[in-house]
């Protein structure tokens, strides 16, 4: 019984450790949240960073807690594809994905449109673009994804991101000739 009891305690602990360096690693555990390639690792997000992120400096410590709690962020490598604006013929991405920090441009038809994390583009969802298009880190960044049920309840709760986005509606807005949803 007791051999038994070990042997369970031991093939856990062995499972755990075989997670746990898959994830960092990048492999394997990335899931639904990342984009199909290593280019992209989990990485922690930090609470006094977050605060001093221009997406989130209005936002009091509690809504930060709750940000982090209900978002991912992710380590990019220059060149890694974060989002694209209709994903595998499955309909448009409505998922946000905001830039903590580093650089990344939105391309289309050959024309590419950089943005940083201080600019209007610092936030991106499928759903304000039309057409075939793909957002790229440009150097190493740190990019954060929040499901659109996670970002409505935000709204909901008040958390001070309506000016900002406003400001990347009407970005996109101009790039893409519509207004962003």
């Amino acid at each position: 019984m007791k051999s038994q009891v070990h042997a369970r305690l031991a093939a856990i602990a062995i499972y755990t450790v075989g997670l746990w360096v898959a994830a960092c690693s990048g492999l394997g555990t990335a899931g639904d949240d990342a984009p199909e390639n290593a280019t992209m690792k989990p990485s922690v997000t930090y609470l006094h960073l977050l605060g001093h992120t221009p997406m989130f400096t209005q936002l009091d410590t509690r809504q930060l807690r709750w940000t982090i709690d209900h978002s991912r962020e992710w380590e990019a490598r220059p060149g890694t594809v974060v989002a694209a604006c209709a994903e595998h013929g499955t309909g448009r991405n409505d998922d946000i994905w905001i830039l903590l920090d580093g650089r990344w441009q939105v391309e289309e038809k050959g024309r590419t449109h950089p943005a940083g994390h201080a600019d209007p583009g610092k936030w991106f969802s499928g759903a304000t673009t039309r057409g075939d298009c793909r957002l790229v880190t440009t150097e190493l960044s740190y990019v954060m994804k929040i499901t659109r049920a996670d970002m409505d309840s935000m709204l909901a709760r008040g958390f001070a991101f309506d000016g900002h986005l406003r400001e990347g509606q009407a970005y996109y807005a101009s790039l893409f000739g519509r207004a962003a949803q």
